[in-house]
Formats: C-alpha cells, sequence, structure tokens
C-alpha cells in the first residue's frame, strides 16, 4: 500500500473519531453529571417520563463510547506515523524508472 493512502487513511480515521465524539459525545456526557449531582441515573424517553436505572450500566456504555473513539484516533495516528516515516512513491530504483530522463536514448 502507497504511503499516501496510509495518510488518507488516517485523517479519514481520525477525523470519523472527533467527528462521532462530537455527534454522540454529549449523550454519554450526561451520565457524569446525574451520578455527581443526583446520585441515580435516569433513562430518558419521547413519550413517557424517564425511569430510574441502574448507573454502572450507562458508565459502562459510556466507556465503551470512549474506547471506540480512542481507537479510532489511536488507529488515525498510527496510519500517520506509518505513512510519513515509510518510503515515498517517489523514491524509485534507477533501473525502474521510466519517462523522459530514464538515461536511455
Amino acid at each position: 500500500m502507497s504511503d499516501m493512502r496510509y495518510i488518507i487513511i488516517s485523517i479519514v480515521l481520525v477525523f470519523s473519531g472527533f467527528l462521532v465524539l462530537g455527534v454522540f459525545g454529549q449523550d454519554f456526557q450526561i451520565v457524569n453529571i446525574e451520578v455527581k449531582e443526583f446520585g441515580k441515573c435516569y433513562e430518558y424517553y419521547e413519550d413517557k417520563e424517564p425511569v430510574v436505572i441502574n448507573c454502572s450500566s450507562k458508565i459502562f456504555d459510556q466507556t465503551l463510547f470512549f474506547i471506540v473513539i480512542i481507537t479510532l484516533i489511536v488507529c488515525g495516528i498510527i496510519s500517520l506515523i506509518k505513512g510519513i516515516k515509510g518510503k515515498w512513491d517517489n523514491d524509485v530504483k534507477s533501473e525502474d524508472m521510466v519517462g523522459p530522463s530514464d538515461g536511455k536514448i
């Protein structure tokens, strides 16, 4: 795989990690506020009253969410490092070069 492909993949992974965190992160941030302020956690519905649930299950869901986000961002960073440290596409051996400057006139 080309080095530029690794760099593009890394940009997509890091961007998607931050995008998912920005879009869905608010739902998981509420858990910490509920635990600190009220000591109880609630499951909210649009059509009925909130229901008291176990806080540990919501904290577990929050932890899984952040593990997925961190995994996306770390994979993107690793891919970026691999793309930067790798051999570039223009690092071609002289015998493999083709075109007007290949030395065969």
